[in-house]
């Protein structure tokens, strides 16, 4: 699927007052294109506001130096969300937009979706998807060159670190040619790579690095290595002194792992359940995985949430994964 920018440039242009939002657990590519997007219509004049779900990981505060994302039942009201215009970005399941997703069903004006996820679900937006895309990240980059906007550092800065994180610092098989370009033109406008990595990988606290501990020694391996996994408890977090963000990525230090194809971690949420992160280096799809039990994301990378205890949620899950790499022949 191939986006159509004149049309999306249309959409833009028709409107002045834009409210954008992307998936609750914020990670770069959603922070970074929210950040990318918000500097394409401060530029053309436009009124924007960025409101989400779940509040911004402490550690990639740096991506909102000026702090204007703003959080729905914190710091605004879903009263206080008008414009004209509603953008959901690196999203397009409704799961996926917690408490925003009312929001979005009761707003009035456009409502467009720019997103590069394979699941998509009907949100009575119109939208703009490549699917083929690494991050979407890259696609709010290529919008800023086809309205012909500038971008300055601060976008630079986020849609660099969008990209650099969904292609795992360009490990991924989602990398091609034109990663490098934009990237290129990324740092043209101001990215510094050493000064993303160091916020995103040389900022660790205490308690993330303890968790991080549990996390490792709780991996279990099947299938001669070849599935691993680990899991989180709500407790784990106050024993380390470690908050939620500090579990995104854990799972990537399991597929260090010699043997290691698939990956899952559950994560126990403050209000119960378990979200299930899913890794594959192999012939399984992670977003078929996902899908099954209402989640979504990619081959090589998906998540999904399930209620229960982690016993039950293990029993539903593990079968599942099982079986997948039984039909890969892995």
């Amino acid at each position: 699927m191939t986006v159509n920018w004149d049309q999306l440039a249309q959409r833009i242009q028709s409107c002045q007052s834009f409210i954008l939002c992307s998936h609750i657990r914020p990670d770069c590519d959603a922070l970074g294109s929210e950040i990318g997007m918000a500097g394409i219509l401060d530029q053309l004049g436009k009124q924007v506001r960025i409101v989400n779900g779940h509040p911004t990981p402490p550690n990639l505060n740096f991506l909102d130096p000026n702090r204007r994302i703003e959080v729905l039942g914190e710091t605004t009201t879903a009263a206080d969300v008008k414009a004209d215009c509603f953008i959901v970005l690196d999203t397009s399941a409704w799961a996926q937009l917690g408490p925003m997703g009312d929001v979005l069903k009761s707003f009035e004006g456009q409502k467009l979706c720019i997103d590069h996820h394979v699941g998509e679900e009907d949100l009575g937006t119109e939208f703009f998807k490549n699917t083929t895309a690494e991050a979407t990240g890259h696609l709010v980059a290529k919008l800023a060159k086809h309205m012909h906007v500038a971008i300055n550092k601060p976008m630079a800065t986020a849609l660099y670190a969008a990209i650099a994180t969904d292609t795992g610092w360009f490990r991924f098989g989602s990398t091609t040619p034109a990663t490098y370009r934009v990237i290129a033109d990324l740092l043209e406008c101001g990215a510094v790579p050493a000064e993303i990595y160091g916020e995103l990988y040389e900022r660790d606290t205490l308690g993330r690095v303890r968790l991080r501990g549990r996390i490792l020694s709780r991996t279990a391996a099947e299938r001669d290595g070849k599935l691993v996994y680990t899991h989180v408890l709500k407790e784990d977090f106050t024993e380390t002194g470690a908050v939620a963000s500090d579990t995104e990525d854990a799972i990537n230090l399991t597929l260090a792992i010699a043997g290691t194809l698939v990956a899952v971690i559950f994560v126990e949420q403050a209000t119960g359940g378990f979200k299930l992160s899913f890794r594959s280096r192999c012939g399984v799809d992670c977003s078929a995985l996902a899908r099954s039990f209402g989640g979504g994301g990619h081959k090589a990378a998906a998540g999904a949430f399930i209620e229960g205890k982690l016993e039950e949620v293990q029993a539903l899950v593990l079968p599942v994964v099982r079986t997948a790499m039984k039909e890969c022949g892995t």
